[in-house]
């Protein structure tokens, strides 16, 4: 689904993303997993256009995504972040009807849609009618996932889309949203510090470390055959 190739990233001097190459497979939960600084946001944004590379190719479903202009590639990738990322002038229903409407769906259609996800999500349909300041934060992250999933996307990024939560919510939330059957059938790439939730989460882990991948399999592998000292402290094995 997702192809990176000789992906490079530099900040002035300074180089963010260091030769990355990667294939991620339909349906697959790859985690790019590493220290603050390791280069695995970058790389993620990348994929969506929000940063341009400085050199290399990421092409999502065999296209180059150069050959769409940004606005247009992100409204066919899912993107959560941090707190569900939402306007906070936008009711529930309003934030996820944002790419439908953007897609042109039919009013019904994004109705349903929306009431389909928030019943998914163990949420009550009174939920649509509230503002994000009304919810908690597990609710918010509960709707950031609606809107990305809202329009059926093949592709969902997700950046530390847990880390505003406590620890408890987090377990709960993560568990609740990846036990989702939409998004077992759908392609995420999702960037992380926490271990715990890579080994938890990940089909493959990408573990990164200034800029470049310093080991790639699954959790098992990982733990089992860490390549170095440096995987081995990460993982605290």
């Amino acid at each position: 689904m997702i192809e990176i190739q000789d992906l490079v990233k530099r900040f002035g001097s300074h180089t963010a993303v260091d030769n990355v190459s990667l294939s991620i497979g339909q349906g697959e939960t790859l985690v790019l997993l590493g220290t603050s600084g390791c280069g695995k946001t970058t790389t993620l944004k990348m994929v969506n256009r929000l940063i341009e590379p400085s050199s290399g190719a990421i092409r999502v479903n065999g296209v180059d995504v150069r050959q769409q202009d940004g606005p247009t590639l992100r409204r066919r990738i899912g993107y959560v972040i941090q707190d569900g990322g939402l306007f906070p002038h936008y009711t529930i229903a309003e934030a996820i009807a944002t790419v439908p409407k953007l897609l042109n769906w039919e009013s019904t259609a994004i109705q349903e849609r929306s009431r389909e996800l928030i019943d998914k999500l163990q949420l009550p349909e009174t939920v649509l009618l509230r503002y994000p300041a009304e919810l908690s934060g597990g609710q918010r992250q509960r709707v950031g996932l609606a809107r990305a999933l809202a329009a059926k996307p093949p592709v969902v990024l997700m950046d530390e889309p847990f880390g505003a939560l406590d620890p408890f919510t987090r377990r709960h939330v993560r568990r609740e949203l990846f036990g989702l059957n939409e998004l077992k059938e759908t392609t995420v790439v999702l960037v992380t510090h926490d271990v715990s939730e890579a080994l938890e989460l990940a089909n493959r882990i990408v573990l990164m470390d200034q800029g470049k991948i310093v080991q790639v399999g699954t959790p098992t592998e990982l733990q089992k055959n860490p390549a170095n000292e440096f995987v081995r402290d990460f993982l605290d094995i």
